[in-house]
């Protein structure tokens, strides 16, 4: 007989080849503001937590893949307004969190618990907003003085660079870096951690690096000031941990020495009080990383 073309649909289920999408509250506060909607219908943070696991596992049995994205009540008022849409009606927010799913800030689930989940759901949100406000900064900041070619392409190209020298003069080990840039909008912050093998090969998670060089690059590109701090734990030389740092201002990267290092690291941050140095981590000095070249025009 030959062969049609045609495929059995015994034991079809197109439900397996779906995806689907929940919106979760995180916190109090925010299930407060929900509570003035009617059709919310949820009476307890607690409860409202319980019986969304309980969608999720169900919607994992279904669907062939299921995430979980931020619902935040005053961005989802936001977009109400601006959509011409009632709050108060669950296709609302249904709406609002296919929007939401859209943009990538979301989190798949495979079973975890929310007390695990959430936490990561609210990290990559930061990550996430973080990595549009350097977007726009670089989107904004025009075109190289030096090279004519736009900022985002050049400023981006010489942040990478940057990232790689650092990581390249690192000692074998664990290496967390943190970015901070003060933008006109408010103080920003990117983080990744990355390993170097004794034979030089670095590991370093592809999200988590492009957020921080896009924010080092709109740092590089605006001229903000900024910082940069290198955490590197035991490595293959048996150190234990140290502390290095760099300051960013003009578009350039300068190495702080051991006294500033020291001064970053035992400073509260919010508070600018003296915290006491932490046990066991070595504060060094670090070398000035010349900027690199600018893209080719």
């Amino acid at each position: 007989m030959a062969h049609t073309g045609k495929r059995d649909p015994r034991g079809a289920d197109p439900w397996r080849e779906a995806a689907g999408t929940v919106a979760v509250v995180p916190d109090e506060t925010g299930f407060a503001l929900m509570r003035r909607y009617a059709s919310f219908g949820f009476t307890d943070h607690a409860g409202y937590l319980r019986q969304i696991e309980a969608l999720l596992r169900s919607m994992t049995g279904r669907h062939g893949h299921t995430s979980v994205a931020l619902f935040d009540p005053v961005g989802f008022a936001e977009f109400c307004e601006r959509e011409g849409l009632p709050p108060d009606d669950p296709a609302s927010r249904a709406r609002y969190t296919a929007q939401v799913a859209a943009r990538g800030a979301t989190v798949p689930y495979e079973g975890q618990p929310l007390t695990r989940l959430v936490p990561a759901l609210l990290a990559e949100h930061v990550r996430w907003e973080t990595w549009e406000a350097g977007t726009d900064l670089l989107a904004s900041a025009g075109s190289c003085a030096a090279c004519g070619a736009p900022q985002s392409r050049c400023a981006f190209r010489r942040a990478a660079g940057l990232l790689t020298e650092i990581l390249q003069r690192a000692e074998p080990g664990a290496h967390h870096l943190v970015c901070s840039v003060i933008a006109d909008t408010g103080p920003l912050t990117a983080a990744v951690t990355a390993a170097r093998g004794a034979d030089g090969a670095l590991e370093l998670p592809e999200p988590e690096a492009l957020v921080l060089c896009t924010l080092l690059a709109a740092g590089v590109a605006t001229g903000a000031p900024g910082g940069l701090v290198l955490r590197s734990g035991a490595g293959a030389a048996g150190h234990g941990e140290e502390g290095r740092g760099g300051s960013l201002a003009a578009g350039r990267l300068r190495g702080l020495s051991e006294a500033e290092v020291f001064a970053a690291y035992c400073t509260d941050a919010h508070t600018g009080e003296p915290v006491p140095p932490e046990h066991g981590v070595a504060y060094r000095s670090a070398p000035d990383i010349p900027p690199g070249p600018c893209a080719e025009p």
